[in-house]
């Protein structure tokens, strides 16, 4: 007896019946793609792809001129070396000639050229090594000094201080939006965080140089009025919202299936955050840490307000002493002569900021990648 075949939607290779949804849709996939919207697509990519190019042509520009000016500082410091021992052989010549008279006559011709040459003679060579290795930045003084030491021994004594107060802070604070706040917490604590993330750096540096200064010299007697302390406390206020932000938001991206079976284990709140929670998150947190550094090496006005631009190399934190930013705001305001050996120190002071920064970023972009965790 011969048997019915399913003829229903349950027929094998039968084809369901699709919905009115993706029936619109199919039939919307099926219709020929227009002339106009195929030019307007490639003109939406166009201007995309030319934004792109901008910011990447803008970088390379920057670094570019960091790079030729660099090398004009250093060149040009060659050639004061040599100009100087060129001097110095002169002289030496001269004062041997057997010749009582031609000495002191032709040293008085001399005379105005070397006055004027004085500088360059006391002048300390300058190469890479001693730039990157010397203690001393007398720069726009007699007998110049080009040893970057000082400012970069500043520059990461503060950043190092902000780090030191900021990540722990910005770390807890993240845990309680993520884990504890309710949302008349967070509706409180996030404006205040972004409040604090768009005032203006040099109210910062003000604050700094009335408020904290004078209230840290009530327990420091020895805190100078320009001190690094109270730039890595008011560096530090700075960038907490930047590690708060980006901590919670890698806190937040973690499964709830994670805190669930956290606490099915027998786990309560707090255990769940910090054995879980804030593991799964490691990467976008340490991630948030280097590029927080990254803001505190490069902060300017609040630094220079509350550190003060004296270049000098010292360790402790009660006193005042220039960073790289903070030299370079300084100096880029006063009257340096433009293309002089001062001035072009400037950009290699900033092709090392450059530098620093982008390692950071690159830092905490590998850390991002390498411990990122996929959830399925």
């Amino acid at each position: 007896m011969p048997t019915a075949e399913p003829s229903g939607p349950l027929a094998e290779g039968a084809e369901r019946p699709a919905s009115g949804v993706q029936a619109e849709l199919r039939q919307r996939l099926r219709r020929p793609v227009s002339l106009g919207r195929q030019v307007w697509e490639r003109a939406i990519r166009l201007l995309l792809a030319s934004c792109a190019s901008l910011s990447l042509a803008i970088t390379l520009a920057i670094l570019v001129v960091l790079i030729s000016e660099t090398l004009r500082f250093f060149q040009d410091a060659e050639y004061q070396r040599e100009h100087r021992l060129a001097l110095q052989r002169t002289c030496a010549l001269l004062m041997a000639s057997p010749d009582t008279s031609f000495p002191w006559a032709t040293a008085g011709l001399l005379y105005p050229q070397i006055l004027n040459d004085l500088p360059a003679l006391e002048r300390q060579p300058v190469t890479l090594r001693y730039f990157l290795t010397g203690t001393e930045w007398t720069a726009g003084f007699r007998g110049e000094k080009y040893g970057m030491l000082p400012l970069l021994v500043g520059t990461l004594l503060v950043a190092l201080i902000a780090a030191a107060l900021a990540l722990p802070a910005g770390v807890v604070t993240a845990i309680f939006l993520s884990e504890y706040a309710g949302p008349r917490w967070r509706a409180v604590l996030k404006p205040v965080l972004e409040i604090l993330a768009g005032i203006p750096t040099v109210v910062y540096g003000y604050f700094a140089l009335t408020t904290i200064t004078p209230l840290l010299q009530q327990w420091i007697p020895a805190l100078e009025s320009n001190n690094q302390l109270s730039g890595g406390i008011v560096v530090a206020i700075m960038i907490l919202p930047m590690v708060t932000s980006l901590s919670e938001d890698s806190l937040r991206a973690v499964p709830q299936v994670l805190r669930h079976a956290s606490y099915a284990l027998g786990a309560n709140r707090f255990e769940t955050a910090t054995r879980v929670v804030l593991p799964a998150a490691l990467s976008g947190v340490m991630a948030s840490f280097l590029l927080a550094i990254a803001r505190a090496v490069g902060e300017t006005m609040a630094v220079t307000l509350a550190c003060g631009g004296k270049a000098q190399l010292s360790f402790d934190p009660r006193v005042g002493a220039a960073t790289i930013t903070s030299y370079i705001a300084t100096v880029a305001a006063g009257d340096v002569m433009h293309n002089s050996t001062h001035f072009q120190s400037l950009f290699a002071l900033a092709l090392v900021l450059f530098c620093i920064t982008l390692a950071m970023n690159l830092l905490g972009v590998l850390v991002l990648r390498r411990y990122r965790q996929a959830y399925i």
